[in-house]
């Protein structure tokens, strides 16, 4: 339970940082998918 409320936070922080990223285009696509790889391996 307490793993499972630990990730669910840090998704939502992944998900608000990766947001922020693709609307002041701080990092090119290339980056982006490169990120989403590390998150998704973060979480599962």
């Amino acid at each position: 339970m307490n793993k499972m409320m630990t990730s669910m936070i840090a998704f939502g922080a992944g998900m608000a940082v990766y947001n922020l990223a693709q609307r002041n285009n701080m990092m090119s696509p290339r980056n982006m998918k490169r990120m989403q790889r590390k998150v998704k391996r973060a979480i599962f």
